[in-house]
């Protein structure tokens, strides 16, 4: 049997999620991949969620946007100056002295012209620049054992029995 090359492995990865997630994931996706040319793309298929990191190089510390799937939704991150990124829109979320993100309500939030000029900030205030003249690069870094059903739970089904009895 042949090994999956980690784009196969990234699509498998992605599968698992609802259609409506995986479409999400896969425009942000194919969103960043035009935007920053060049960057090396560390997947982490966690315990919690699937994320996917855009930095110069396959080190962690220097990611600085990320497009994170979650069984219901999809977030972007800003990771290095998301607290100081210029924000009229009110766009970013979170609290803490580094990060923010922004949830992606629908697959072409991210195409918006205020979340564009975000990146954009982002890109231009990141410690080491991302070489668009590089080729792009695809690294599976983490696959955890255990994770978290990617889907959404079904809600329960109660027995016709018992909503006759409520009756």
């Amino acid at each position: 049997m042949t090994p999956l090359t980690p784009r196969q492995q990234l699509d498998v990865f992605i599968d698992r999620y609802t259609d409506e997630v995986a479409g999400a994931m896969r425009k942000a996706l194919r969103h960043l991949r035009q935007r920053v040319p060049g960057a090396t793309e560390l997947v982490y298929d966690n315990y919690n969620a699937l994320g996917i990191g855009f930095g110069p190089s396959d080190r962690v510390a220097e990611v600085v946007l990320s497009i994170v799937a979650y069984p219901q939704w999809v977030s972007l991150f800003f990771l290095q100056s998301g607290a100081r990124l210029p924000d009229p829109g009110k766009l970013l979320k979170g609290s803490g002295t580094r990060v923010r993100h922004i949830v992606l309500t629908t697959p072409d939030v991210i195409a918006t012209p205020a979340v564009d000029a975000l990146i954009g900030h982002a890109l231009r205030a990141a410690k080491v620049a991302i070489d668009p003249a590089r080729r792009r690069v695809l690294v599976i870094k983490s696959v955890s054992a255990r994770q978290r059903p990617r889907r959404p739970a079904k809600p329960k089904r109660r027995k016709a029995a018992s909503v006759f009895r409520e009756l």
